[in-house]
């Protein structure tokens, strides 16, 4: 069973992918922006994604400032993406089951504290 930072770390590559598929031009700090973390962890992410032949750079050549890059998904960067989007929305209905279920179990408490409350009151 994943542990919670993996999974927390899966989450973080998943959405970098799903960002970088819908716009290659976004820059670090707009991914980070995104993503509600540092510039820093992002271009550690990205640099893994890199590596493991994900995602490719590529000269984002409208810029003014040469030094931006596009990063790409590759073939295997796609393929990636859909794996993790799978674990990612099954987790994700796990959750939203459990949650379904809490909200239930909390309804419920409400309106037997609602009837007791209101049996008081008569009495």
């Amino acid at each position: 069973m994943p542990s919670q930072r993996s999974k927390l770390q899966e989450d973080v590559r998943f959405r970098v992918l799903r960002l970088l598929q819908e716009d290659p031009n976004r820059s670090q700090r707009e991914l980070a922006d995104a993503l509600g973390i540092s510039t820093g962890s992002v271009h550690y992410v990205l640099s893994a994604l890199v590596e493991k032949g994900f995602v490719k750079l590529g000269n984002f050549s409208a810029a003014e400032d040469k030094r931006r890059y596009a990063y790409l998904l590759t073939t295997k960067g796609v393929a990636e993406k859909a794996r993790i989007t799978r674990r990612f929305l099954e987790r994700k209905m796990r959750e939203f089951e459990m949650l379904r279920s809490e909200i239930e179990e909390l309804r419920f408490e409400v309106e037997v504290y609602d009837n007791t409350s209101e049996a008081g009151k008569r009495s």
